[in-house]
């Protein structure tokens, strides 16, 4: 069983080449291709005509170069013959006595296909037209190219994918050339629709000042849109500059996000990176509009190819992050925790502006109530109503300790909203005796009788100010059900449900950062406390029940859920990927541990999801039954966790 994700080595370079000395560039090619195999890379990418070097001019109408160009790919074709990678590189090729810009793929000693260019430039510095002809519209097949003598697949509508079942499954790949990228409708749009996932580009753009961040913009630009890969190859060191300047600007971008980039007119020539097929692949699944069209194109060529010496890299080359709901940078941090708080409020304002009511919000002193509060403060601000229309009640009861009674009477001082203290033990007590429960039985009915009077309150206080009931629970405590059915899992309105805790933290740091001094103490003193349900009798003054101790640590549960729902991974995939992303920080033991409880806590708790109260979507994951996650409440979760028995520690 594959237990990691799947990825493509992918690899961009640029040899230093000499214009118009096919020999000598070739045998750079081939030191790049032979450091590509050494790295492992599957897929490497080569630019726009460097055999022979793009600023040939008028060069590219002599014979002898264009039968050196084609000598010189026979060479690199040969000398690929044990090299377990794909090549591609640019050469010019005559054609039935037409010129074209290609890309000729090849591996394994066996010349794969040629893809000639689309879109020929002819404005500015360009000159392209005097030499070269549009690809043709219909794939066709050529032979005869000097020292090889395959019949060989001609044309733009092509499509590269292994066959080895040690390669990476499900890649595909395909070609357009350097102004391609630059059209109103990319050939590469055609490309992905037809199957690609990932397109090679073989470029030869020369630098402008600001040209740079254009280009990398289109590249992530157009890996969004297509929902695949970019690896893009420039042109560099030894090209003419009679009147241009190349700055082998290479790049690897996936779904919108560049994985590695050569800074221009820097040392390094050579970058390379996984491309994450499996997430490429499941994105494509779940958004049914993108191939909605895939019908037209379906007169594409697919080859196949063979690597004996595939494989999946134990570590991947990119970046795998503990952390997929908070940005690593502060600036966009920040700039997301604001954005959210507005979300947040929006979608509650909206509420408040609908049904005229007043807002009644249960504060604990915790971090989830915390945010609650702060964003119907923030939500009343928007809607210009005074704060007086919000209603904070604490209810202290069995497992209540100071710390946190003291901390939701000062965040209502500090906001200046009214605070309301009601203290629920006799109530809890009574209701223990009508059901003939002992208080000294700590089970779970003396902990959700807690969670369910401390509702009542608030639903019948709402009642008798004309208020609604704000919900203050969040996505990381819907995914593993960790609320008393009835109890704090319902509300009138939820505006914490689409917030992972992992960011509930950073946004109440926002806000505590950029507040007065009363109110950043506080919240910093929140923040500081473990998060706890507090149902459990305290021991002396301090918190006795951790609910990180009880159900693991949140940073993993948001990182499972993220690559369960929004990667839709394999079990054994996410436990890999976790090992990864938690090197030094838990062991394969603590992962594997967790990860089951994510999975039977996820699968039994959905009912508490499928009546869930209303609140906005605030990221890529949600769990709302009327948006994007639709789960019978009885599904077995034994297949999942079947998978992870079989791993072994």
């Amino acid at each position: 069983m594959n237990r990691t994700p799947v990825y493509a080595r992918v690899s961009a370079a640029t040899p230093s080449i000499k214009v118009a000395d096919c020999f000598h560039n070739a045998q750079n090619i081939l030191a790049l291709m032979k450091k590509a195999a050494d790295d492992g890379v599957h897929v490497l990418c080569l630019p726009e005509l460097c055999i022979t070097g793009y600023t040939c001019g008028d060069l590219f109408l002599q014979k002898a170069l264009l039968d050196s160009a084609e000598e010189a790919l026979a060479f690199l074709v040969s000398e690929s013959v044990n090299l377990p990678l794909v090549t591609v590189v640019g050469l010019p090729l005559s054609v039935n006595a037409n010129l074209y810009n290609t890309a000729a793929v090849y591996s394994l000693g066996k010349l794969l296909g040629i893809v000639p260019k689309s879109h020929i430039p002819n404005y500015g510095e360009f000159y392209e037209l005097r030499h070269f002809k549009p690809a043709p519209k219909d794939n066709f097949f050529i032979q005869n190219i000097t020292g090889i003598d395959d019949t060989v697949p001609f044309g733009t509508k092509l499509i590269f994918a292994p066959v080895d079942k040690n390669a990476p499954f499900g890649l595909r790949f395909a070609v357009e050339i350097c102004e391609d990228l630059w059209v109103p409708i990319p050939p590469s749009s055609y490309h992905a629709v037809a199957g690609a996932n990932v397109i090679l580009n073989p470029s030869a753009s020369n630098e402008l000042v600001g040209k740079a961040q254009y280009r990398k913009s289109m590249a992530e630009g157009q890996s969004a849109r297509l929902l695949c890969a970019y690896v893009y190859a420039d042109a560099g060191g030894g090209e003419s500059s009679t009147d241009m300047v190349f700055a082998a600007h290479n790049l690897i971008c996936e779904n919108g996000v560049t994985l590695a980039e050569s800074k221009p007119f820097g040392t390094e020539n050579f970058v390379i990176s996984d491309i994450d097929i499996d997430s490429l692949e499941s994105d494509r699944r779940r958004m049914n509009t993108f191939s909605d069209s895939a019908a037209k194109w379906a007169d594409y060529k697919t080859i196949y190819f063979d690597l004996p010496l595939g494989f999946t890299p134990q570590k991947p080359l990119r970046f795998i992050d503990p952390h997929p709901f908070v940005p690593s940078d502060d600036a966009e941090k920040n700039a997301r925790c604001e954005a959210i708080l507005d979300m947040q409020a929006s979608g509650l304002q909206k509420r408040l502006l609908h049904t005229g009511a007043r807002a009644v919000v249960g504060i604990s002193g915790g971090l989830d109530s915390s945010l609650a509060l702060l964003v119907t403060a923030r939500a009343l601000k928007k809607i210009e109503r005074p704060l007086l229309d919000v209603t904070a009640v604490t209810m202290p009861c069995f497992g209540t300790t100071s710390r946190t009674k003291s901390n939701a009477h000062k965040l209502c001082e500090a906001l200046g909203v009214e605070c309301k203290e009601i203290d629920i033990s006799e109530s809890v007590r009574s209701h223990l005796r009508d059901i003939g429960q002992s208080e000294e039985d700590k089970s779970v009915v003396y902990e959700n009788a807690q969670a369910r009077v401390r509702t009542l309150v608030l639903m019948d206080m709402a009642n008798q100010i004309g208020g609604i009931v704000i919900g203050t629970g969040d996505l990381s405590e819907l995914a593993l059900g960790w609320a008393t059915y009835n109890g704090d899992h319902m509300s009138m309105y939820a505006p914490n449900a689409g917030v992972p805790k992992t960011l509930v933290r950073h946004i109440v740091s926002r806000v505590a950062d950029t507040s007065e001094p009363a109110l950043r103490t506080v919240l910093e003193d929140i923040l500081a406390t473990p998060v706890s349900p507090e149902l459990l009798p305290p021991s002396g003054n301090d918190i006795s029940q951790q609910t990180e101790d009880i159900v693991g640590p949140y940073e993993l549960h948001d990182f499972f859920l993220y690559q369960a729902l929004r990667r839709a991974r394999r079990p054994s995939a996410i436990y890999a990927l976790a090992l990864c992303a938690f090197d030094g920080k838990y062991g394969q033991d603590i992962i594997l541990r967790w990860l089951k409880v994510f999975y039977r806590r996820f699968f039994s708790q959905q009912f508490k999801r499928s009546c869930m109260p209303d609140g906005p979507k605030i990221g890529s994951v949600s769990l709302s039954p009327r948006g994007d996650w639709r789960m019978p409440s009885d599904a077995l979760a034994s297949l999942w966790l079947d998978e992870l028995d079989t791993i072994e520690l």
